[in-house]
């Protein structure tokens, strides 16, 4: 999406959905060459030619199920949880020592958790699939 300019990024990640929600990388493969020749990929070249660079390691990406692609590529928690440390970093200026920012990172992540309500509605479908994926890791709850 760096490619893209402001007013085209949402219309051009509807149009790559079908890549990354292809059932497997074959399919994934077919939709990336449809983009390529629709509008958009004519436009921003180099959107395709950034996902053919990086194939290698999208490919992994489709060995999961479905339910836990979808809690890989949806990020939103991740980066809001991201500007809220380099925030609280960035208004702090400098620090006297290491320890000092690790302390203020923590206050921050426990600042930030007592906010959180509830797990993304996608969590249990894709826990399912972990304990199925990782039973020998995975720790189940009584």
């Amino acid at each position: 999406m760096d490619y893209a300019g402001w007013k085209d990024r949402k219309p051009i990640a509807t149009a790559l959905k079908s890549v990354y929600r292809a059932v497997d990388a074959e399919a994934a493969a077919r939709a990336l060459s449809e983009f390529e020749e629709s509008s958009w990929g004519q436009k921003y070249p180099a959107i395709t030619a950034a996902w053919r660079r990086s194939w290698s390691e999208v490919i992994p990406f489709f060995a999961f199920p479905q339910e836990v692609r979808r809690m890989i590529y949806t990020t939103n928690a991740i980066e809001s949880l991201n500007s809220t440390i380099r925030r609280s970093v960035r208004t702090r200026g400098h620090f006297p020592n290491e320890e000092a920012a690790l302390k203020l990172i923590w206050l921050q992540l426990r600042e930030v958790t007592q906010k959180w309500k509830r797990p993304p509605r996608e969590w249990h479908a894709a826990k399912a699939q972990f304990a199925l994926l990782f039973a020998e890791r995975f720790e189940m709850n009584q």
